[in-house]
């Protein structure tokens, strides 16, 4: 098969297009034909080689993580899908044209919602949905989301307003147009410093932005509120003993992940797609996505 081949840790120069060996799907999995993939941070991250403490590559090796595809071949063992199914998760070594999956966390593609469309989905969504999970938002409560215009944060709005709370969308001065397509009851530009100050105490925070951002919002939460990231805990943290602080490290949950895939096939939540490009430009797609930005980046193998 053909697959980006990382030999060494580097920018986005590293990502090869080349001839790899086959996966071979054995006892509990499942080889699907892949259809697509989605660029995420952590992709660049540990092709840069700034995970390698906690998630090295094995030169020469595959990266990526989200994968939707088509089921060509069943391990011994697997039982509930079938040669030909529509398929998507978070899973590893998805650059490529073949993808070993274990069957467990592999969730079928909702009737309706376009394959591609899927390969979206995966991390962000589940990501998303668990932070703002682990909040402990309830019905009537005031969550702010950072990062809100982003992916994740989109996940976390939609998750929030799911369960009754009042949400405010953190974006940036320069996201107020993108604002409109999330979905918050509110918008606080966060780079603005007499907005945050005029926010109201704040029953939970959901962070994907993290840094002096996070900084800054952990000391609008009430005393007992709870304050989630992505990115860890605020350096200033301690300051703030009264706040609960939880990092959030999204694991796979086929039924959250089906559930936020129903939502964008019906148009509740809404998660940008600004390129798709061929797995061979990889290297292209990466170098893109790293400036930052809404839309998903999509390899389309």
């Amino acid at each position: 098969m053909k697959a980006i081949v990382v030999h060494q840790y580097g920018g986005p120069e590293v990502l090869k297009f080349e001839e790899y060996p086959d996966p071979v799907a054995g006892p509990g999995e499942v080889l699907v034909r892949v259809a697509a993939t989605s660029v995420n941070p952590i992709d660049y991250k540990r092709r840069a080689g700034l995970t390698k403490d906690f998630y090295p590559l094995q030169f020469p090796g595959l990266i990526g993580v989200d994968i939707a595809g088509t089921v060509v071949k069943i391990g011994p063992g697997v039982e509930g899908l079938s040669v030909g199914d529509q398929v998507f998760a978070m899973a590893d070594n998805t650059y490529a044209e073949l993808c070993v999956v274990k069957a467990a966390i592999l969730a079928k593609v909702p009737m309706g919602l376009d394959l591609i469309q899927a390969a979206a989905l995966p991390l962000v969504t589940t990501t998303g949905s668990q932070l703002l999970s682990a909040t402990g938002i309830k019905v009537g409560q005031t969550v702010l989301v950072v990062g809100a215009a982003g992916n994740v944060g989109r996940s976390a709005v939609f998750t929030a307003k799911e369960r009754g709370a009042t949400v405010i969308a953190g974006i940036l001065k320069r996201q107020m147009d993108e604002a409109k397509t999330v979905g918050a009851d509110q918008v606080v530009a966060t780079d603005d410093d007499t907005a945050i100050a005029n926010l109201p105490p704040l029953d939970a925070v959901a962070d994907t932005v993290g840094g002096r951002t996070a900084e800054k919002l952990i000391a609008k939460v009430k005393p007992g509120g709870v304050f989630a990231s992505v990115l860890g805990v605020p350096q200033n943290a301690a300051k703030y003993p009264s706040v609960k602080v939880v990092p959030v490290f999204s694991k796979f949950d086929r039924q959250t992940l089906q559930f936020m895939a129903e939502a964008v096939r019906d148009g509740k939540l809404v998660i940008p797609i600004s390129q798709k490009l061929p797995l061979s430009e990889a290297a292209e797609a990466q170098a893109e996505a790293e400036k930052g930005g809404i839309g998903k980046v999509l390899l389309v193998a």
